[in-house]
This record gives structure tokens, sequence and C-alpha cells, in this order.
């Protein structure tokens, strides 16, 4: 590994439970890496390890080659910005932020430097003597982020900083932790259950599934390559549908079933073998019209399936349809909508269209 942060063959248990099996992950300087996994993946675990919290069975964390495993988390540069924000209740703005340079005995003058830098910085100017209980949510992880921010870590850890937070502020402060990380230019290692702010934080994210690695990507590649099922239904490609398909060298075709017609696809570099698939897609990927309607039919390579409506509701912005494919449901969102019971074909480009082995 080549990183600045390294982890290596990393196994972590908890008793007689394996919770980390074998992860290898590589983070270099000034890299926002996101965590990405459902409750229970490791993520957590994984993250704690870093910062030293857990001790592994096996395996080696380092920085900038540095063996740092078996170092105290205060022993290790870095900086830990805890889900329920931990600040002390009886302490103002000012005193939480400063709280890790009074620990390493900062000179006075220095110290007010830097926390008047921290609150310049998170737009916390006017708030120095404000304690935690007259803060609002945002303002409180922003104190948490200045607590983190003022000792200048080498590596900044995030534990779901933003998961007390209700949506609206949620979507501001993930933006506003983004770029400021990419100002100072820290390296970030960020443990979310949410796709989206993993999407839209991170250089990289590495998806976590029962203590391992499934996926290391970018957000554009773990979104529109997912290398295997798991990857694709955790990436938002919820809806599953049976094939029989026959693989012969570079190309897949896709028998006519009873709620398919064929197609033939590129197989991409997927590990494919002739007999049953399944395939997911999301919601949004398919052109949804009318049984026999063929305006929507383009050049572009793609699956018909043939159907029929089930339910309709309204989310807003477009109309969401329960479909009825066989012994499968799926679900269409679609601009128009389609009544009850309404017989419909549903086109999806090739693109769209993840094809795996069955489970």
């Amino acid at each position: 590994m080549s990183g600045y942060l390294n982890i290596s063959q990393t196994r972590v248990r908890y008793g007689e439970t394996e919770i980390l099996k074998g992860v290898d992950l590589s983070v270099n300087k000034g890299e926002f890496v996101a965590l990405l996994g459902s409750s229970g993946c490791g993520k957590t675990t994984l993250l704690r390890t870093v910062a030293g919290f857990n001790t592994p069975t096996h395996g080696t964390i380092s920085i900038d080659g540095k063996d740092v495993t078996r170092l105290p988390p205060d022993k290790r540069g870095m900086a830990l910005v805890f889900q329920s924000y931990a600040l002390w209740p009886h302490m103002t703005v000012d005193q939480n932020i400063g709280y890790g340079l009074k620990l390493r005995r900062t000179e006075t003058s220095i110290a007010k430097k830097r926390i008047d830098e921290m609150k310049g910085l998170l737009g916390l100017d006017a708030l120095g003597h404000r304690k935690p209980g007259e803060l609002s949510g945002g303002q409180r992880q922003r104190v948490a982020l200045g607590r983190a921010l003022a000792i200048n870590p080498e590596i900044l850890l995030l534990d779901e900083p933003l998961s007390n937070l209700d949506a609206r502020i949620r979507l501001t402060v993930r933006h506003e932790i983004s770029a400021l990380q990419r100002r100072l230019g820290i390296t970030a290692v960020h443990v979310t259950h949410d796709r989206e702010e993993a999407m839209v934080m991170a250089d990289r994210i590495v998806i976590l599934n029962a203590g391992e690695i499934a996926q290391v990507g970018s957000p554009l590649e773990v979104y529109n390559r997912p290398n295997s099922a798991f990857v694709a239904a955790f990436m938002g490609a919820e809806n599953l549908i049976d094939l029989d398909i026959v693989v012969h060298g570079e190309a897949v075709d896709v028998k006519e079933g009873h709620y398919n017609g064929p197609a033939s696809f590129s197989k991409a570099g997927r590990e494919l073998s002739t007999g049953a698939a399944i395939a997911r897609f999301r919601s949004e990927a398919i052109t949804l019209s009318a049984k026999g309607d063929h305006s929507h039919t383009s050049g572009q390579p793609h699956l018909l399936l043939h159907g029929h409506v089930e339910q309709v509701s309204y989310p807003g912005g477009i109309w969401r349809h329960v479909i009825h494919i066989g012994d499968r449901t799926v679900i269409v969102d679609s601009h128009t909508r389609f009544e009850d019971g309404a017989e419909v074909e549903m086109r999806i480009p090739e693109d769209r269209l993840y094809i795996f082995p069955p489970n």
C-alpha cells in the first residue's frame, strides 16, 4: 500500500464474534473517504480501530509509514467527531473548542488565537460565551468540529456526525464540512449509512458488508458500475427480476421470457455464465409506457418488460408506480400517471441494467 493512512489485513473480534474480517484500505493524504454501510456492517468498528479505541486481533494500521497499531488514541495525531457531539454542557463554546489545546498545555495567547480562528472558520464568532444548551443542533455540530480541528490533526475522523440533525440542516452542514475539508486539505474518514451523504461529500466511497469491503471507488464508479448485486441494491438499484441468459465471448443474450423480451448486451467485464441470472435497476432508470406504445423506443440496446400497475402514489415531482412482473414487484417512477390495473411496458437501457449471477 502506498497511501498516507494504510489499513492492512485488519481483523477485530468482540468475544467470539469477528467484526472486521481482514480489511485492506489505503487513504491518500488530503483525501475524503466515506465508510458506507448498513447497521452492523463494521464501519464504526473500523473507524474506532483507526482512532485507537479498538485493538486489532490481526493486521496493522500505519500513518505516513509509521506503525500506530498499538499506540493510544492521543498519540496518533487524529481527532474524532462523535455522533453525539460529546460537548461539555458546563463549558462555553470557547472552552469546548479549546479543550484539546488545554490538555496539550498550549500557551494561553496561542490557544485564544486558535479558538478565534476556528470560530471565524465555522461561523461561531458571536457565540463564544454560550453553552451547548443555548445552541441549535447545527451550531453544536460546528463546535464539535471546531474542537476537533483546533489541535491541527493529521487525520479527521467523523462518526455519523450529521445523524442527529434534521433533514434541512443536514443538507447545509454536509456541504460545509466537505468544503472545509477541501479548503484545509485535511485527510478525512467519514462513517455514514446515508448513501446520498457519502455521494456528495466523499472523493471515494468504501462500501462495507458483514465486516468486509464490498467495493471501493469514486461516487460515480460505485453508483454506475456496482460490482455485485449487494452493492447495486445498496446504491439504490433495489428492483430485482429474474432472467435467463446465454453468454458467448463478450456478449450476453437475454432469452425471451414470459415477462421480458429478448435483448443483447455487452458483457462489460462482468463474471457471468449461461443460465439463470438476476438483474437490478433503479426506479428512475425506466421508461414507462402503455402496452403497445412504441413511441418511446430508441435505437439504444434495452430490456423490454411487461407488467401491470398495482398501485400509484405521488411522492412529489413524479408518479410512483408499483408494478407486478410475474412473481416479482418493482417500483417505477414516471412523469406520466398510469392507472391501477393498466397493462404497461418498461424499457431499461443497457447502462442502467445490472446483471449478476443468481444469489
